[in-house]
């Protein structure tokens, strides 16, 4: 749940208590816990509102809206940084790092058959993942499109283990690839590493052996000394 609406639902919930309360009422556990799922129905559905007018990740959004009171109230799994470019697809595939100037081509450079390297390819028929995918399908089944992968996560802490392992396993060696294939000197066209704006200003602005500092425009004085 977005925090804002989790927000919400807290705020909303504290405020029916000193309601009841103010009014000589001591709601039993199972009548706060009855209107809590009452509240958190109302934030479900103002979240589902949201993805549907969302105007990005149409295809995460649209995989997750079907099961997203399950996905809300599950009290299993956490999703991981490679776990969730495999579901937003955006990371460590051709054809996103091809859109955003970071590798010449679209290609998958693991089966060498694909002019499309995306993350359902990777998930569900990259010819280079067979072993890890054996080991999903077994849990998940064969049915890897994102909106049945996301169902199956939600309902089951098995299946949401299985689909991060194999995120794990498989997006780890991509990765390993991509930095292989920036260290060539012959792939000029592959993405340099950079170093963050906000890392940059913070080194820009370290102070020097001498006391002064770096700039834009070369290196400003140091702290002028008192005379004795």
């Amino acid at each position: 749940m977005p925090w804002d609406l989790d927000a919400l639902v807290l705020a909303a919930l504290y405020k029916w208590r000193g309601d009841q309360r103010s009014q000589g009422q001591r709601p039993a556990p199972r009548e706060i816990e009855t209107e809590r799922l009452r509240l958190e129905e109302d934030a479900v559905a103002s979240c589902r509102e949201r993805l549907a007018d969302s105007t990005y990740g149409r295809c995460t959004t649209g995989a997750i809206a079907p099961v997203l009171t399950e996905w809300v109230r599950r009290q299993h799994g956490r999703l991981t940084f490679r776990a969730t470019q495999v579901l937003s697809d955006h990371g460590c595939f051709g054809a996103y790092l091809a859109r955003i100037g970071r590798e010449p081509t679209a290609e998958c450079h693991h089966c060498r058959r694909c002019d499309r390297d995306t993350a359902q390819h990777t998930l569900a028929s990259c010819s280079a993942w067979a072993g890890e995918r054996s080991v999903l399908v077994s849990v998940v089944g064969g049915d890897l499109s994102l909106p049945t992968v996301v169902a199956r996560m939600a309902s089951s802490e098995e299946a949401w283990q299985a689909v991060l392992t194999f995120c794990e396993a498989v997006i780890s060696q991509k990765e390993a690839a991509e930095r292989e294939r920036e260290a060539e000197a012959s792939a000029p066209m592959i993405r340099r590493k950079r170093l963050g704006c906000r890392r940059r200003d913070y080194h820009r602005h370290l102070p020097l052996p001498d006391g002064s500092r770096t700039t834009d425009t070369g290196v400003s004085p140091g702290p002028r000394r008192r005379s004795a």
